[in-house]
C-alpha cells in the first residue's frame, strides 16, 4: 500500500481556464529610486511593499484573480528565509510559488519615483517693486508634478519563466511645491509615514501618480489572466507524526501540498479481494477528519487536526 502512496505523490493535473487563477504578489524591488523616495520622505522607507500593498488591492478588487492574503505571504517567506535581494530573482520567486501553491507569482520593480520639475521665473515687477528695492532681478518659483513607474513580471510556479510582463506610468494632474502635500501644499502633513493605502496617500501628488502607474499595470495583468496555466494538484501521503490536534505529514512542497490546504484524513479499514484470484479489487476506508496545513517544507508538511475520530502515524493525507 505504502508504494502505491508513494508512486502518487507527485500527480500533478495541468488545467486551462478554471476558475480565478490564485497569484502572490511580492514586494517589489525599488533599489533604482532608493534615494531619490529617501529624499521625498525624508527616510528610506520600503516603497517596495507599499507598491505590492496598493496592486493587492486592485487585484482583489478587479476579481479576475485570486490573491494570496499578505499574512500568510509573509509567514512563508519567512519560512523560507526569502530577502530583499530575492525580490528581482524569477527562481526563488518560483520555490515561494510552490510552496504557496499558486499559478503564479507577480514581482516587479519600481522604475520612477519622484519629481518632474518645472521652474516659472517671476518678475521683480510682478512683486510689486519689492524685487527691485532689494536689487532682485526675479524669483522662481519651482512646482513639480510626480512621476512614478513600475514594470511587473508573471512568473511561472512550475518553470520560473516568465509568462507575462506589464508596466504602468503614472502623473499627477496637478502640481505643486511639495510632492507630499496636495495641490500647493509646501505641508507634508506626517505623510511620509502615511500607509500608501490609505487615502490620504491618494490625495498627494506622488500617491496620484502611483495609483495610477499600478491600475494601469493591474489592468493590463488582468487582461492577460487567460493565458496563464492552472494547475490542480492531486496529493496522496501519509501521517508520520501525531501530537494532540498537531500532524506531521510526509509530504511537501514537492508533492504540491501548500499553506492553507486541507487534506482528508482517512484510515484504510480493509481489502475487499476477488474470491476467484485473490486480487484486492478496493479498499474500504473511513474519514478520520481533516487537517489544514500550517507549515511545508519540500519532502514533508505541518497541519492542525479536526474531526471526529483520532489520527494516528499511517493514516492517509488525501485530497478531498
Amino acid at each position: 500500500m505504502k508504494k502505491v502512496l508513494f508512486a502518487m505523490l507527485a500527480l500533478t493535473t495541468v488545467l486551462y481556464g478554471q476558475g480565478k487563477k490564485r497569484v502572490a504578489v511580492l514586494d517589489f524591488d525599488y533599489a533604482t529610486v532608493r534615494s531619490t523616495s529617501a529624499a521625498l520622505f525624508g527616510t528610506d522607507r520600503d516603497i517596495g511593499r507599499g507598491v505590492a500593498d496598493m496592486m493587492i488591492e486592485k487585484l482583489v478588487n478587479g476579481g479576475v484573480y485570486s490573491v494570496i492574503e499578505r499574512t500568510a505571504l509573509n509567514k512563508v517567506l519567512a519560512e523560507q528565509n526569502f530577502s530583499n535581494s530575492d525580490r528581482a530573482d524569477p527562481a526563488s520567486a518560483a520555490r515561494i510559488a510552490r510552496v504557496l501553491g499558486v499559478d503564479a507569482i507577480i514581482m516587479g520593480s519600481i522604475t520612477q519615483f519622484g519629481r518632474d520639475d518645472k521652474s516659472t521665473g517671476v518678475g521683480g515687477g510682478a512683486l510689486g517693486g519689492i524685487g527691485r528695492k532689494y536689487g532682485l532681478g526675479g524669483i522662481k518659483v519651482k512646482e513639480s508634478k510626480a512621476v512614478v513607474a513600475v514594470s511587473a513580471r508573471l512568473v511561472s510556479t512550475e518553470t520560473a519563466e516568465i509568462q507575462a510582463v506589464a508596466t504602468g506610468r503614472g502623473e499627477s494632474s496637478r502640481s505643486g511645491t511639495s510632492l507630499l502635500g496636495s495641490g500647493g501644499s509646501a505641508s507634508a502633513a506626517g505623510l511620509a509615514e502615511a500607509d500608501m493605502t490609505s487615502s490620504n496617500f491618494a490625495a498627494t501628488l506622488i500617491g496620484e501618480a502611483t495609483t495610477q502607474a499600478i491600475q494601469v499595470t493591474v489592468d493590463q495583468l488582468q487582461r492577460k489572466a487567460s493565458s496563464l496555466l492552472q494547475r490542480t494538484v492531486s496529493v496522496d501521503g501519509l501521517v508520520a507524526d501525531v501530537a494532540g490536534d498537531v500532524l506531521i505529514l510526509n509530504i511537501g512542497a514537492k508533492a504540491g501540498v501548500a499553506v492553507g490546504a486541507k487534506l482528508a484524513i482517512k484510515r484504510k479499514v480493509r481489502d475487499v479481494r476477488d474470491p476467484a484470484s485473490g486480487k484486492v479489487i478496493r479498499s474500504i476506508v473511513d474519514q478520520v477528519g481533516e487537517v489544514v496545513i500550517t507549515e511545508v517544507a519540500d519532502d514533508s508538511s505541518v497541519g492542525k487536526f479536526a474531526g471526529a475520530g483520532q489520527p494516528k502515524v499511517g493514516d492517509q493525507a488525501v485530497t478531498h
